[in-house]
């Protein structure tokens, strides 16, 4: 059994989450010893194909001509896809009829949560398609708190002992939360906040290009990082932020359970059956609660959750995401 991991454009999204996601995917299949190519001019069994790209979608076409099987990797849908750059909340409805063209062309179809699967199903056109919720997975080796990483993060970005740290990651689209969590910022002086992350601003929304051009004492943003740094923030910083407006999966949030690092989510559908508040992870449903949210934080109001967070990592590792994939692929 031969698996053709094919990705278009794949330097474009190295930096993205689905870039994590496909490095991710390439790991589970090497744990489970099953042999892959990125070559699509290689011979292979199955096609597994996680963008829907024109290119993606004509490979898709011969494969099936070939009598290949198709793994159709359903990393987007439209509801994550309209929250993004400018334009995308008045094409989105196109944007799913093309992902339903796409995505029909799988044997199956993965995809990271009971959530997405759920919205998937509720396409018309997919309704009676095999659709297999696995997670984009985490390397638990890597992502664990490390003390000296922890120092080299607060030396770098000039953050003094005392001082109460929070991060945010993301790239720079309103679906992401950054325009709340610039307002965090705003509201909270007393506090340093820093955003890890970054897009081109010519491609965001206006709010977005106004968030991330706000000039504020203790805000600093980042820029794109190397998951190195992110491992040394989730090691350094007091508190994580994640307030995206809308997930597939969220691989930062996995993240932060991984390293055992304190975080407040936004309370949307996707969190839900995963994460419950404060048991395993503390939700905010708007920016007043995550502002209340944080001072309950750090006056010390807020239960330790992070050793029951980390046994959602722990679910979701790089180990457990090849076994299923395995699973998919002999199914077929």
């Amino acid at each position: 059994m031969k698996v053709l991991l094919y990705t278009e454009n794949e330097k474009m999204l190295g930096k993205s989450g689905l870039g994590k996601a496909i490095k991710h995917q390439m790991k589970a299949l090497e744990e489970e010893k099953i042999e892959y190519t990125l070559n699509p001019k290689d011979d292979y069994d199955i096609l597994h194909i996680n963008t829907y790209f024109l290119k993606s979608y004509l490979l898709a076409k011969k494969a099936k001509k070939m009598g290949k099987k198709i793994v159709y990797h359903a990393h987007s849908t439209e509801e994550d896809f309209k929250s993004g750059f400018i334009f995308c909340k008045q094409i989105s409805p196109l944007f799913k009829k093309w992902l339903i063209k796409c995505y029909s062309l799988g044997d199956v179809i993965v995809t990271p949560t009971p959530y997405s699967k759920r919205l998937l199903q509720g396409y018309k056109g997919l309704e009676n398609k095999k659709i297999y919720d696995v997670s984009n997975g985490i390397e638990l080796d890597f992502f664990k708190k490390d003390e000296k990483l922890a120092e080299e993060f607060r030396k770098k970005y000039n953050f003094k002992k005392n001082d109460k740290v929070i991060f945010g990651v993301g790239l720079y689209i309103e679906r992401k939360g950054i325009v709340d969590f610039v307002e965090l910022a705003r509201r909270l002086p007393e506090y340093k906040f820093i955003w890890f992350g970054y897009s081109p601003l010519a491609a965001a929304t206006k709010k977005v290009r106004r968030a991330v051009n706000t000039k504020l004492d203790n805000l600093v943003f980042a820029g794109y990082v190397e998951p190195e740094m992110i491992k040394a923030a989730m090691s350094g910083g007091d508190l994580f932020l994640f307030p995206t407006l809308e997930e597939t999966e969220g691989i930062p949030i996995i993240e932060a359970c991984a390293c055992k690092q304190n975080a407040i989510v936004r309370d949307i559908p996707i969190f839900e059956g995963w994460f419950y508040d404060g048991k395993n992870m503390h939700k905010a449903k708007d920016v007043d609660d995550f502002e209340n949210k944080i001072k309950d934080f750090f006056d010390g109001k807020l239960p330790d959750v992070t050793e029951e967070a980390y046994k959602v990592a722990k679910e979701r590792s790089i180990k457990k995401v090849g076994k299923k994939l395995r699973h998919i692929y002999e199914s077929l």
